[in-house]
Parts: C-alpha cells; structure tokens; sequence
C-alpha cells in the first residue's frame, strides 16, 4: 500500500503550531474540513480526542499518529505536519512531537487503517527519514515522503 494515495501535496502542514494536545487535536479537524474531506469539524475532534484519552499516540522520538474512526466514512483520510518548533502532546518518551500523520478510518473495515499505520511505522523507523522529514524545505516535504513510501513498498 502506498501512503501517497491517500495523502497528496495539499494534505500536508509544512509549519504546523499548537501550544498542547488538545490544541493540535483541533487544529487537525478544522484542516480536515478546510480541505473538504469531512464536513464535521467537532465530529472529527471528539474522535480524536476519545482515542488521546486511551492513551498517546504520542509513541516517541519526536513522532505522533492520532487516530479515529467514523462510521460515515467510505476510505481512510489521512493528512501530514510537521512542527519546527514541536508540541507538547504527551508522549510516551515525554518529548514534543514534530512529525504527525493524521489518520481518520471507517468503523467498517479496520484492516486497512492498521495497515496504513504499519507503513507510517515502518516508514519513520529510518532515522535518516526522519530527519529530512524535520530538516526538508516546505514545498520538498511531499517528494520526500513519496520516495520512502516508494523505497518501502
């Protein structure tokens, strides 16, 4: 599975800032209905925010991958930030998170946003990654993530 089909250039915050979690959580589902691919912003934030409450998906080494289901959804959304600066978003190794891949799937069929969820696993456990992913050009970020998604399928 390509990461790429289902995140494209426009699905990406090159300069993403929030002060905490919750902050984050909301500035992620205001994006998602901003780029009209859901159309209920509170929806999307309680989603995320009741999956943050059974624990962080804050899984360390400057990483997040908040997630939910919806039971209105055809396919799983998924969009991409990075924040310089790193938010507080109660990580397992209590660090801030510069790198998020947002995740939204249907409650129907949940092989496929642990699918994507293993490719994103997958994919960050490159070091390097990573670290172009943090240091890279706002308009480069995309062409980056295609080529790991590409170079780990």
């Amino acid at each position: 599975m390509l990461l790429t089909s289902i995140i494209s250039r426009d699905d990406i915050i090159p300069n993403f800032s929030a002060s905490n979690k919750e902050e984050a959580l909301r500035k992620f589902a205001r994006f998602f209905v901003e780029r009209g691919l859901y159309d209920r912003e509170e929806t999307i934030f309680r989603v995320l925010y009741e999956r943050e409450k059974l624990g962080s998906t804050g899984i360390g080494g400057g990483i997040a991958i908040p997630h939910g289901k919806l039971p209105d959804l055809d396919d799983v959304l998924a969009i991409f930030a990075r924040s310089k600066e790193g938010v507080d978003f109660d990580s397992l190794d209590g660090k801030p998170v510069y790198l998020f891949f947002v995740l939204l799937a249907p409650e129907s069929s949940p092989g496929k946003h642990l699918r994507v969820i293993a490719k994103i696993s997958k994919m960050l456990k490159d070091q390097r990654f990573k670290e172009r992913l943090i240091n890279a050009e706002d308009d480069k970020l995309y062409d980056i993530l295609k080529e790991e998604d590409e170079r780990t399928s």
